[in-house]
């Protein structure tokens, strides 16, 4: 059905911080809105609360009609220890709940409670729009689709990274809500998904929200964009789509700029005539006083006119003052100074790999036969599954070899920014992980860093495993800032990191000048970054480019 989602007056926040405030927000049918803003501004907060997950602290959301379905997709798809694909699937295409009502009306029903057929009616209705009658078939359809060659019977917690990825497509392309939240669901996709997801996304008639830090995807999906300026403590929406955005925030962000110096040159100018008027008039009157005994009333009443005058204009240039209209001067915006320390090079031959053959249940990476030499910038490309992971994981050392050789070169210090962000998961406060990595540094030049990175007072102390992925992720770029690196492997760097951080990422890469192995789907970073040579994996084999 269509359907519109309205929501007045919103606000939400962390204990004392504001995140956002009387928010107005309209998605019709067939609206792409881009949500943009810094990691932390409250974009996923916003989400949950248009999806009902969690209440507004203030103001309303209206659903029209009211029966219309809502389907809240989180960031990171959860994966339940005892679920399997099937029910993966039906919990996120909203069929397994909607299954249970009509289960619990069908009981009603059947033991003569009052109102039971309308529930009944209601529940079965609701159960059909969201494609459960066929929910099974188009399962293994769209499955075989997307190449997730497993039965969806399969534990969802065994899956490998690009079979969840695939899974969580899968879910997305299977939904038929009405209103459809999609929080950053571009990450972990390779170029094929991608693609899939830009198709479903602007084939929707169904009102949708957003949020993406993939430039490229927010420039081909959406047709508005709603910022939420966490600095300035304000909502701004944007018609047009995503390029159109980045011009008039541009323009917007000059002329506040341009607004407030000439408020403060003329406040100032004003100031500083009111602080001479007054000096004027303290001299008039000690030259009075000083006079008192002058017989001469023409003069003292000329010397109390001028004084009078002096006054007079300090008082109107105070009003003056008062009448202007007080621009507030914009906020600067915290920025990510990134930097990757840079150790001294490491010798010709950076990594190599002859015959090198991985095997991991079903899956084959091999013969590779590969050389890294020093400076070379590689950028690794493939889908989800073709073994680019398992390829760097080789060429480490961090995973054994069923047959073949590989090794890094003399001299190499490795610096990893892993899919999983695996330094950052455990129980250990934030601190006590870095710090365990930097044995070398004191506790207070670690929190110095960590706050360079936006990781604050509320963060160090936590276990690093309650972190969000983007707090996991700007850890692990802090710490090649602490380390010096000459191979610096990053794999999916951009995925969870907002788009300051992006461009910060990027030009810290144009600077760097050791041997770089990046595997990326981004595809504006694929073009800003330069590489010397680009490998493609597919189905476990390796073409150098």
């Amino acid at each position: 059905m269509s359907a519109t989602l309205v929501a007045k007056d919103l606000s939400a926040g962390h204990g004392d911080r504001v995140l956002f405030s009387d928010l107005q927000l309209v998605v019709a049918p067939g609206d792409v809105i881009g949500l943009v803003g810094v990691n932390g501004a409250g974009k996923s907060t916003l989400l949950r609360t248009l999806g009902g997950v969690i209440a507004p602290e203030q103001g309303t959301i209206r659903l029209s009609p009211p029966t219309a379905t809502v389907g809240h997709l989180p960031q990171e798809p959860e994966r339940r220890a005892d679920e399997t694909v099937r029910a993966f699937l039906g919990r996120r295409t909203g069929v397994t709940g909607a299954q249970r009502e009509m289960d619990a009306a069908a009981e009603a029903l059947a033991t003569g409670e009052p109102g039971a057929d309308d529930t009944y009616a209601v529940a079965l209705e609701r159960w059909l729009a969201l494609g459960g009658a066929d929910l099974e078939d188009r399962a293994e359809e769209v499955a075989a689709d997307l190449g997730l060659t497993i039965s969806l019977d399969q534990p969802m917690a065994s899956l490998s990274g690009g079979q969840a990825a695939r899974a969580g497509m899968a879910s997305l392309l299977l939904s038929r809500y009405d209103i459809f939240l999609l929080d950053e669901p571009t990450n972990d996709l390779d170029l094929d998904g991608l693609e899939r997801l830009e198709q479903f996304v602007t084939g929707l008639r169904a009102g949708t929200v957003l949020v993406s830090h993939d430039r490229e995807f927010l420039t081909r999906t959406v047709t508005s964009v709603v910022e939420l300026d966490l600095a300035q403590q304000q909502v701004r929406a944007y018609g047009g789509g995503y390029a159109a955005y980045l011009e008039e925030r541009e323009v917007a962000r000059r002329h506040a700029r341009q607004d407030y110096e000439e408020y403060a040159e003329t406040r100032a100018a004003l100031e500083a005539r009111g602080r001479a008027q007054r000096a004027w008039m303290e001299k008039g009157v000690k030259n009075a006083r000083r006079k008192a005994t002058d017989n001469d009333k023409q003069g003292r009443k000329f010397r109390s006119e001028a004084t009078e005058k002096q006054a007079s204009k300090a008082r109107q240039t105070e009003r003056m003052i008062e009448r202007l209209d007080v621009v507030d001067e914009p906020r600067k915006e915290w920025e990510l100074r990134m930097e990757i320390a840079a150790a001294p090079r490491s010798g010709a031959v950076v990594a190599s790999a002859r015959g090198a053959v991985v095997r991991r249940g079903g899956f084959t990476l091999g013969p590779v036969d590969l050389q890294i030499d020093w400076a070379d910038r590689v950028a690794i490309t493939g889908a989800n599954g073709a073994g680019k992971s398992t390829l760097l994981a080789a060429l480490l050392g961090r995973v054994p070899l069923d047959s073949g050789h590989a090794s890094l070169g003399p001299g190499v210090l490795v610096g990893e920014v892993d899919q999983a962000r695996a330094s950052f998961v455990g129980e250990q406060s934030l601190l006590d992980s870095f710090a365990a990595q930097v044995p070398d540094w004191m506790p207070a030049d670690i929190r110095t860093l960590l706050a360079k990175f936006g990781l604050r007072a509320a963060h160090v102390l936590r276990p690093a495993a309650s972190l969000s992925p983007g707090e996991r992720t700007r850890a692990g770029l802090a710490l090649l800032q602490a380390r010096g690196v000459n191979l610096l492997v990053l794999d999916e760097p951009t995925n969870h990191l907002d788009l300051p951080a992006i461009e910060q990422l990027e030009s810290a890469l144009a600077a760097y000048t050791g041997t770089l192995l990046l595997v990326t789907h981004d595809r504006r970073m694929l073009d800003a970054v330069h590489t010397t040579r680009r490998i493609e994996v597919a189905g476990g084999r390796v073409l150098d480019r």
